[in-house]
């Protein structure tokens, strides 16, 4: 997949994508804004995705400085403050952060965290560069027309000993491939536009690049970071018809799979590339 394939795209588009549905918005059937929503979507989304807290290690940064690019409609922000960490958290989309600062003032964590609107490309002209602990962004940045200037921003913000954490989706992974033959059918030409499309719980986003291993190293040790881990994980075992009615059957094929292969599995072809860097 060429590395700019969506460079000239327009910003807007994705911050319209973003807006007509914020990620994660759907993980509860509850009222939005109510504290039983918010606890639904919380424990359904670290039910389905589980590396996070280990890969986001919140704990560690109580009394730290955390500087969250992505923060959607709050789960992992929260979770942060809950800890005991400051968060500055940015967003594309006005109506994530919307829901985002609700949720942080229902859970009475509001002063706790700074709530900023940003294209994260030109995060210097939203947010004031002086030095973080942690600089978090977890299946976000590969969504933006130009990465590469994301990953530069970021550098204003570091410090050494400044921990980098970023999730990008994964090229070589099981659903890359499943997209490939299930919306491509096999025409690998169209590759690029099919996984953007297919990408996401809602069809059609107009930005999303993928990444191996290697290039997502060299992504951030071009912007002078220092790689200290690379992880993959997350395979969607779920059939989609009960997902979406919130049931957790898995499908055949996974089903059957033994724990430790399936784990087996997701570290080789997970859709998610964990990396762990220093400034």
């Amino acid at each position: 997949m060429p590395p700019r394939a969506f460079a000239d795209k327009p910003i807007e588009a994705v911050q319209d994508y973003w807006n007509r549905r914020p990620c994660n918005i759907r993980h509860s059937p509850l009222e939005v804004g109510t504290r039983e929503y918010y606890d639904e979507v919380e424990t359904r989304k670290y039910f389905v995705e589980p590396h996070i807290p280990g890969f986001a290690d919140f704990s560690r940064w109580a009394g730290k400085r955390v500087l969250e690019i992505g923060c959607g409609i709050g789960t992992d922000t929260i979770t942060f403050a809950r800890h005991g960490a400051r968060v500055t958290a940015v967003d594309l989309s006005e109506e994530s952060l919307k829901v985002a600062r609700q949720r942080a003032a229902v859970f009475g964590l509001g002063d706790r965290i700074d709530f900023r609107q940003a294209n994260a490309e030109e995060l210097t002209r939203y947010v004031t560069p002086e030095p973080y602990d942690l600089i978090y962004s977890f299946g976000v940045i590969h969504h933006t027309p130009q990465v590469e200037k994301v990953v530069s921003q970021m550098r204003a913000y570091a410090h050494p000993g400044t921990t980098v954490k970023v999730m990008v989706y994964h090229r070589w992974s099981w659903k890359v491939f499943a997209i490939l033959m299930r919306e491509g059918k096999g025409r690998v030409w169209r590759l690029s536009e099919e996984v953007a499309r297919h990408s996401e719980a809602q069809t059609g986003c107009p930005v999303t690049y993928v990444y191996s291993r290697r290039e997502g190293r060299r992504l951030l040790e071009a912007a002078g970071f220092r790689v200290r881990k690379v992880e993959v994980g997350h395979v969607f075992p779920y059939s989609i018809p009960e997902y979406v009615r919130y049931e957790y059957r898995k499908v055949w094929y996974f089903r059957w799979m033994p724990h430790r292969l399936f784990r087996g599995f997701e570290r080789q072809f997970g859709w998610h590339l964990c990396l762990t860097a220093e400034a």
